[in-house]
């Protein structure tokens, strides 16, 4: 991918100098070592074993993850962080990456006469406070709703090198890319509509259709972006979205495949809407949610 002198985002932030963890609104967090003692002062010993049945509770239902109780679990900049000219040139690439689909969201946007809200990047390491809970680099890059930001650890890149065998500039690309389809789910109502459906029985189904819509609309900015393409460019995302595919994860942590578990799409499936949206270019071809589940 041709990507140096070209224009670069500044919708990105460092969030390299920060320590990870913290609430919801990516500020400083409370541990439970203060939040106990807090409620023993005011409620006594009973007070206290009351918390923690809930917090248990409250664990086992998935409402709070076990970094929301670490004390100290604050995103205050915890001073200058080393980082190596390989490191510097990713941090690049993403903000050119980031630029290339504020051009095209806002064109396609422009299209259909509304406006495209640009969102934020922000680069991390390790563990982050967000607008939804407490973002983990081992889950991968993920979007936010809540804030509408996009968070990547670099480190996923060697991930994706090593562990899924899918190196290259461009797979990188299409992750951020994919991402970025999520925002434009969201500035739509789409992720508001399929939020609705969590808890039902169609939950992994329509978790899947916005996951191959997010695919759909990564192959979009690869449409407006391919003169910017080298040979061998699509073969790198298709390889990735091969790789990241859930048939494909499944067999390879669990070495079987549960297609009633499917909350992304298989591989084949992946493959085929990034080049849907790469042959059409237009973000209209992309309803995932017409298609009878059976034929996506």
């Amino acid at each position: 991918m041709q990507w140096k002198g070209r224009r670069e985002s500044e919708n990105v932030e460092d969030a390299r100098g920060q320590s990870g963890g913290g609430g919801g609104g990516g500020g400083g967090g409370i541990g439970a070592g203060t939040i106990l003692t807090l409620i023993g002062q005011r409620f006594g010993l009973k007070g206290i074993l009351i918390a923690i049945v809930l917090a248990v509770v409250a664990l086992n239902l998935g409402i709070i993850s076990p970094e929301m109780l670490v004390d100290g679990g604050s995103s205050a900049p915890s001073g200058p962080v080393e980082i190596t000219p390989e490191e510097q040139e990713r941090f690049d690439f993403v903000k050119v990456v980031l630029a290339d689909t504020e051009d095209c969201w806002t064109e396609e946007f422009a299209r259909r006469g509304i406006r495209y809200e640009l969102p934020k990047l922000v680069i991390y390491r390790g563990r982050i406070g967000t607008g939804c809970g407490v973002g983990s680099a081992s889950a991968g890059p993920f979007y936010c709703p809540a804030d509408r930001k996009v968070y990547i650890d670099l480190g996923f890149y060697d991930e994706l090198a090593r562990t899924f065998r899918s190196p290259g500039d461009f797979a990188q690309a299409y992750v951020i890319a994919h991402e970025i389809g999520h925002h434009v789910q969201t500035l739509l109502g789409t992720t508001s509509k399929v939020a609705a459906k969590r808890g039902g029985p169609e939950e992994n189904e329509y978790s899947v259709r916005l996951e191959l819509q997010a695919d759909f609309y990564a192959g979009v900015w690869a449409a407006h972006s391919q003169k910017y393409l080298d040979p061998g460019d699509i073969e790198e995302a298709m390889r990735a979205a091969n790789a990241i595919g859930d048939d494909a994860i499944q067999k390879k942590m669990t070495g079987r495949v549960m297609p009633h578990a499917f909350t992304h799409g298989t591989s084949e499936q992946r493959m085929r809407w990034f080049t849907a949206g790469l042959r059409s270019g237009r973000m209209e071809d992309g309803d995932t949610f017409s298609v009878p589940y059976g034929k996506l």
